[in-house]
């Protein structure tokens, strides 16, 4: 009898996840619980579209490691099954000097985990390619690009179903119940036994792993990520991607702007507390992932540290002249009425009990478990290689 592996959350690192396993396993039997009608339906359908090449991330993280293989193997795979992609490269900007030293900090840090090509440009030559853009210097990253990662998601669930798995939707599970050496995983969709579970739940992946008793020592907070789009007349404004020098001394990113894979430029996205961890307008609200938020000690000393900060994300939520002027840091010419309603993501950002953002991507194991419980960015691009991580950890438990 096939060893049965179950596999919950059917977006792109689950289903990435549950095609590893069936290429490290042949012999086992996987199938993907996904609590949507379809895969994808959160995160990796709801983000920018980007293909992170590893250039922010610490030097010997997971990060950093599967964001390199990750952007390659994603490439490759978009290739193979004839999927819209383009690595049409990126530049992080410079705006001012005292940004420099943390510019030149990058460019050694990308040098560091392995990117190619990477290249200094001083103020002329950032112009040359990004004519618009504003800035003392640059640094050009050409293996960054863009995907369509909900084709992707498709894609993979074909493949699983292809290779004998399972995919099977509208399965939110609600108890998994170790019983010997089998879990019994109790769905929507109905009852499954199997010899070891994985959980790669997204936006609930701290509860999911709870449901097999794990305690919840990091709790996932929701944060929306609200876009604008730059108006069709003005799309010329920008070429490709460009971001921002990310500052330490802060929790978030900062706005960018980005050409998506079906045309049009995304301008964005800000960081504010979503009030459902799938609220992706001002108005959702879900009274128990709000009181499961606002009940956690770590938020609220999160919000002490940032609380400058936060509330500036919070004032650009809701003025978008004042979201206009931080585009204009990188884009001068960019104007209010340029600015189009865009759409918005939510991130499952996991947070310590002292406030601190957990960075890297983050595991739970137990007896034939295995939690993923925080994947952010770069997740999308590095999810191939997640997927192949776990197949390989499990593969060497069995």
């Amino acid at each position: 009898m096939k060893q049965r592996i179950v596999v919950v959350g059917g977006g792109l690192i689950g289903l990435a996840t549950a095609w590893r396993l069936q290429q490290a396993l042949p012999g086992a039997h996987v199938i993907v619980l996904e609590k949507e009608a379809e895969v994808g339906r959160h995160q990796s359908s709801h983000n920018s579209g980007v293909l992170h090449a590893g250039l922010y991330y610490k030097t010997g993280s997971r990060k950093a490691r599967l964001a390199v293989a990750g952007i390659r193997q994603m490439v490759e795979f978009c290739k193979q099954h004839s999927i819209a992609h383009e690595v049409c490269g990126k530049i992080v900007v410079a705006v001012t000097d005292d940004e420099v030293p943390r510019l030149r900090t990058l460019l050694e840090r990308g040098t560091q985990n392995g990117l190619q090509g990477l290249r200094w440009l001083n103020a002329e030559q950032l112009r040359e390619i990004e004519p618009h853009a504003a800035g003392v210097a640059a640094v050009q990253v050409p293996q960054e690009g863009i995907a369509d990662y909900p084709a992707v998601c498709r894609a993979l669930s074909r493949e699983v179903t292809l290779k004998g798995g399972e995919v099977i939707v509208r399965a939110r599970v609600t108890a998994m119940v170790r019983e010997g050496n089998e879990w019994r995983v109790e769905s929507t969709a109905g009852t499954h036994t199997a010899a070891r579970i994985i959980t790669c739940a997204g936006l609930h992946s701290d509860r999911v792993a709870a449901l097999t008793g794990q305690p919840r020592k990091i709790r996932i907070l929701p944060f929306r990520g609200e876009y604008f789009k730059l108006r069709a007349d003005r799309e010329d404004l920008v070429r490709n991607l460009i971001y921002p020098v990310p500052d330490a001394r802060f929790p978030f990113l900062g706005v960018h702007f980005t050409r998506m894979i079906r045309g049009g430029v995304e301008a964005g996205p800000n960081a504010v507390l979503a009030l459902s961890r799938e609220g992706y307008r001002k108005t959702d609200i879900r009274v128990g992932d709000l009181a499961d938020a606002l009940s956690f000690a770590g938020l609220w000393k999160f919000l002490q540290k940032y609380s400058r900060v936060s509330w500036d994300e919070v004032r650009r939520s809701l003025s978008k002249e004042l979201f206009c002027a931080a585009l204009q840091r990188l884009v001068p010419e960019v104007q209010v009425e340029d600015l189009e309603e865009g759409g918005a993501g939510v991130r499952a950002q996991a947070m310590t009990a002292e406030g601190t953002l957990v960075e890297d991507f983050t595991f739970v194991e137990g007896p034939r478990e295995l939690h993923l419980v925080n994947a952010p960015s770069p997740g999308a691009t590095a999810s191939l290689a997640i997927g192949a991580e776990i197949a390989n950890m499990i593969e060497s438990r069995i």
